[in-house]
């Protein structure tokens, strides 16, 4: 039993606190009520006596980490898991380890050092989701245009900046969490700041460029609409090929449009899809997101994408071919948007 006790693997309260609860999965052995009054947003709450029945509801694809309440508990949860064949974790000192840990002043560590915008603000908004207000958050970018998007997302979001330095190769930033509804007057609060975008592009940069500034939106807590019409339809497309009956006129179309995203040519100096690929080639050098990276980032963060019904029939593009998630809507679709939103931006 002491080497199964020795073959657990664990982490302190301060590694836990730098970690990106977005990539792994959280599972939290607390009854109901306390995570109700004090959790880990997107947690898994199993408590201890049905942890027997809901142990296989826990996903494989990430890395697991368990906590209870004080690290008693989750030990053994912890070794089950291992046994399942998880890359699994226990929290030592649980959750009330972590909570004394940020009560104590300590901020919450993001390491943003490799990513480029929108990537590092995206990044300390998900991490002070999952902090309490007063709690502060520390990253580290070597993003140049970071310390002005993280300036301007402050202000935006009513959280405090508390300080900002810019070396030769580094930008550290800290970050308090703050109740934005007191400190947002109210005259400011009640202005409709959604954003839409009209996506009328299937080419890389063009695309790109919208997914890039609907995560910036999201990452402020704005509501962002991308309506997607003509060319732009075939950005929500499925990358495989989906078995539709289709006129001779909609196959040969068919043919000449990408599927999703891998494939965007250009604008410019495509060169057959040789720029393309230096493109892409040179943006993962870069650290720059890939635009199914970005797609993927902005769908968690619940920006909608709209596929113009219209220009579905005219294309002859199937429902059945759109990705998971994609709605349809006609032109009152973008309008009551547009209404709604103090940026419209057409590409």
């Amino acid at each position: 039993m002491s080497d199964r006790k020795e073959s657990v693997k664990s982490i302190s309260a301060e590694e836990f606190a730098g970690l990106n609860f977005h990539e792994v999965t959280l599972v939290d052995l607390r009854e109901p009520g306390e995570v109700k009054a004090e959790g880990i947003e997107g947690a898994i709450n199993i408590p201890v006596e049905r942890i027997g029945r809901e142990l296989d509801s826990i996903p494989k694809d990430r890395k697991v980490y368990v906590f209870c309440k004080t690290g008693e508990l989750s030990g053994e949860v912890v070794e089950n898991l291992a046994e399942k064949g998880y890359d699994v974790y226990n929290v030592t000192g649980g959750y009330r380890a972590y909570h004394d840990y940020l009560k104590k002043g300590h901020p919450v560590y993001v390491d943003a050092r490799e990513m480029k915008s929108p990537a590092p603000v995206m990044a300390v908004a998900d991490a002070l989701r999952h902090l309490h207000v007063g709690e502060k958050l520390r990253v580290e970018t070597t993003d140049e245009s970071f310390a002005s998007d993280v300036a301007v997302w402050c202000k935006q979001t009513g959280n405090k900046l508390l300080k900002l330095e810019v070396k030769s190769d580094l930008t550290e930033a800290i970050i308090q969490k703050e109740d934005r509804y007191s400190t947002v007057t109210h005259s400011e609060d009640t202005v409709q700041k959604d954003k839409t975008f009209v996506l009328f592009s299937d080419e890389l940069d063009r695309v790109m460029a919208i997914l890039m500034m609907a995560n910036a939106a999201a990452s402020m807590g704005r509501r962002v609409t991308i309506f997607c019409t003509f060319w732009g339809v075939n950005v929500l497309r499925r990358p495989e090929k989906i078995k539709v009956n289709k006129s001779f006129l909609e196959r040969v179309f068919a043919c000449f449009a990408p599927r999703g995203t891998q494939r965007l040519k250009l604008s410019r100096r495509n060169r057959i899809g040789v720029g393309a690929r230096l493109m892409r080639r040179l943006m993962k050098s870069k650290g720059i997101s890939s635009p199914e990276e970005l797609m993927q980032t902005a769908i968690q963060h619940g920006v909608k994408f709209v596929a113009c019904r219209t220009s579905m029939d005219i294309m002859g593009i199937k429902k059945e071919e759109l990705m998971e998630g994609a709605e349809l809507g006609g032109v009152q679709a973008f309008l009551e948007a547009g209404e709604l939103s103090d940026i419209n931006m057409f590409i």
